[in-house]
């Protein structure tokens, strides 16, 4: 797709650009996409700079696909065309499910993800799961030039956490309000650096279950976070297949502001691999390590949890101060048509954890690790940014292990 013409091909590697046009663009701002790419009126042609191009139009939100046309003309000026797909990218928010059996939570937003068709995220949800909890977010990478942007998150979240002690398990009623503002930096098109902080306050209110004078009915604590983002991003797409690598390696400081809790730090790093296999097919990886200082301490800050590690495994079930994560799965195209594509998917969820105050040899404990096997399914729309709905199924291994349903929206990595 990023082959030049044969016709001509020595004339116009050696020619420069007479003109240059976008075409295709209606919602996208003909000024951000002329700033973003390298290609331009008057400048000498080259293949990979074109092919970068391609690459950072197709990673756009605002983008579903992009291609080139080179055409010379018979009185030998060069003409280049960069035609770009859109994607419709206002998108709602809308995800139900049950809470402790009986009652049913909800989630609804509403997010542009191209805003003034400048690749700005911008939107908020609101959510009830017996609590009520909001967020709005401003995503805008490309803000003041080609490299430099900002992001800047407010949360406000409730929810019930369960503790877990040697003697059982307590339910707490958690609430976490936070501010976070971070400057985005990306260096020649793969490396990408977000660096900020983030002020919160979290509460934790007892509510049920193991009980001692020694656990606290109340807390409140004001925090501090310093937070870094680096990714390595060699991947491209081709609408909803991706191929290509990705690493993405987050540090963390937290310190309470006031408090008898400790400062600590944390870090975790996912390496994706995707490969395409034919005409329909895409194997897709992640490896996850985690560790965080190590303190005895029920706030453990890493949890296993369907939702983010483990498909099937429930909500929640357990927390560690050290994690290994592999998730590894088969993506099909079982149906396509038009702008609509039916995707199978057979997976693999494996993990291990550190207990709190534990060795890193827990990593070995029978009694830490999971396997999860499944099957799912992905609705995709190929002209509606991340319009992936998902459903996967995942069978417990072990004799303790749960199984379950999980739902989301997009791909589960």
């Amino acid at each position: 797709m990023f082959t030049l013409p044969s016709f001509g091909q020595e004339r116009i590697q050696d020619s420069k650009v007479d003109s240059f046009a976008f075409i295709g663009s209606k919602r996208m701002s003909q000024d951000f996409l002329a700033r973003m790419v390298r290609m331009k009126k008057g400048v000498q042609l080259d293949s990979a700079v074109i092919q970068k191009d391609m690459i950072l139009l197709r990673r756009l939100t605002g983008v579903a696909h992009s291609t080139f046309q080179i055409v010379a003309a018979p009185t030998g000026e060069t003409h280049l065309f960069y035609t770009i797909k859109e994607n419709f990218t206002l998108i709602p928010q809308a995800n139900t499910w049950t809470v402790n059996d009986d009652e049913i939570a909800y989630r609804a937003g509403l997010y542009e993800y191209n805003l003034l068709g400048r690749n700005i995220t911008f939107g908020g949800f609101y959510q009830n799961n017996g609590f009520d909890s909001y967020g709005l977010n401003v995503n805008a990478p490309y803000l003041f030039s080609r490299s430099f942007g900002f992001a800047i998150n407010y949360l406000d979240w409730t929810s019930q956490e369960p503790l877990f002690f040697e003697e059982g398990t307590t339910q707490y009623i958690y609430n976490n309000r936070s501010i976070e503002l971070l400057g985005v930096y990306e260096h020649q098109l793969y490396h990408n650096f977000r660096f900020g902080f983030n002020l919160f306050n979290e509460e934790y209110t007892f509510k049920e279950g193991f009980n001692t004078d020694e656990i606290p009915q109340q807390l409140s604590l004001d925090k501090f976070m310093l937070k870094s983002v680096y990714t390595y991003d060699k991947r491209d797409y081709e609408y909803y297949f991706v191929s290509g690598f990705q690493n993405i390696l987050n540090l963390q400081y937290v310190d309470t502001v006031e408090g008898e809790q400790p400062d600590f730090l944390i870090g975790w790093n996912d390496f994706l691999y995707y490969k395409r296999i034919g005409e329909r097919g895409n194997w897709a990886n992640r490896l996850r390590f985690g560790i965080a200082t190590n303190d005895e301490s029920p706030l453990a800050p890493f949890s296993l949890d369907n939702n983010l590690n483990i498909r099937g495994v429930g909500n929640i079930i357990d927390r560690g101060t050290a994690s290994l994560v592999l998730n590894t799965e088969y993506r099909y195209t079982l149906f396509k048509k038009n702008w609509f594509v039916l995707q199978g998917n057979a997976f693999v969820d494996t993990g291990t954890w550190r207990n709190p105050g534990g060795e890193l040899s827990d990593f070995w404990d029978p009694e830490n690790m999971r396997l999860f096997p499944g099957l799912g399914l992905r609705l995709i729309h190929k002209h509606i940014f991340n319009a992936i709905f998902r459903i996967d199924y995942g069978y417990g291994v072990g004799e303790k292990d749960n199984s379950g349903i999980v739902f989301g929206v997009g791909q589960y990595f």
